[in-house]
């Protein structure tokens, strides 16, 4: 497939989306664009050569633009979706009139679409786009400051994998490539949710056993939890699998971590789930609910004690000590 004009259109102005729109800006071949619905961070890309918001002290690419105007979706050949994932969904078929039917959709968000789909099942099954997702081990500080950072492109027709590839040739951004779309996306999201127990347990525990235990014992159930839903079991194997688990789970730079280091030292309060957004929290009892319907959740002790925490007056400080009574 030849891409022509090179058109990129990156609906988001956030730290993922700013830095993944400076680093294909400066390849110096690409048209890179941002579309964002705050006009300030907009002028300041435009007029200053910084985002104020996400990225104050970094100075962008000049070949990267932002705009306001939905307009620019119409001249896209890859639209990459890098907003909130509670509102991916409901942005793209608002504005799907405005996307030509051969532009290739790249999802970035991390967690569900609606009715408990996700974002890329509930994307296919509005729009006759080839819909893909690219996941990974990935702070939007690291790459936009150019260290090598590595990603999974998600796509059912392989003949997409040189298009993207070629897109970041001469980057700091490496791929691998999958075409369990499926099982890219769920990964994406049981990481948040796996990463908070590793936190919880770090809180109480700084033991490097303990931890690996943990990991392990979160990494089988991910396993688990990924093939029920329609994932494949090499896919972990990838960069979106048992790398950015990996990131998520171990960095404190990772906020779905750090809501399970604040949970085991006891200042979690049922009010920080509705100041943040932490698609771990909310995914928790997503898959809880899926999984009760054609399986016990007491074969999954992990996300069945996380459910608990979230959903009961729970006591954090049995959080291990529950989870040690299995010895699987």
């Amino acid at each position: 497939m030849a891409i022509e004009k090179n058109n990129i259109c990156i609906v988001g102005s956030g730290s993922i989306a700013t830095a993944l729109g400076n680093v294909l800006a400066a390849k110096g071949t690409l048209k890179v664009v941002l579309l964002s619905i705050e006009k300030a961070v907009v002028e300041s890309i435009n007029h200053s050569r910084k985002n104020f918001k996400y990225f104050p002290n970094q100075i962008l690419n000049e070949a990267l633009s932002a705009t306001t105007d939905k307009s620019v979706l119409k001249n896209a050949e890859i639209v990459f979706l890098a907003i909130p994932s509670v509102n991916t969904v409901d942005y793209v078929i608002q504005n799907i009139n405005l996307i030509p039917e051969n532009a290739i959709i790249i999802n970035l968000a991390k967690g569900f679409g609606n009715e408990n789909k996700t974002i890329v099942d509930c994307l296919n099954e509005k729009m006759p786009n080839s819909v893909c997702s690219l996941k990974g081990p990935s702070f939007a500080r690291e790459i936009i400051n150019n260290l090598p950072t590595a990603m999974t492109f998600g796509a059912e027709d392989e003949k997409l994998f040189d298009v993207i590839e070629n897109i970041f040739s001469d980057t700091n951004i490496y791929l691998d490539f999958s075409t369990d779309v499926k099982g890219v996306e769920l990964l994406s999201i049981l990481k948040n949710i796996y990463a908070i127990a590793i936190g919880i347990a770090d809180a109480h525990f700084n033991s490097p056993n303990l931890r690996f235990m943990f990991l392990t014992r979160a990494f089988k159930e991910m396993k688990s939890i990924n093939h029920q839903f329609g994932g494949r079991t090499e896919t972990m194997f990838n960069y979106c699998g048992i790398g950015d688990f990996g990131l998520t789970a171990l960095n404190d730079l990772s906020r779905n971590r750090t809501l399970g280091l604040l949970i085991g030292k006891g200042f979690f309060s049922k009010d920080i789930p509705s100041k943040v957004l932490l698609e771990g929290r909310v995914s928790v009892q997503i898959f809880c609910d899926e999984i009760s319907k054609t399986n016990s959740l007491k074969n999954f002790h992990i996300i069945s004690e996380l459910y608990k925490v979230f959903n009961s007056d729970y006591d954090s400080s049995h959080f291990v000590s529950k989870l040690l009574e299995f010895r699987n």
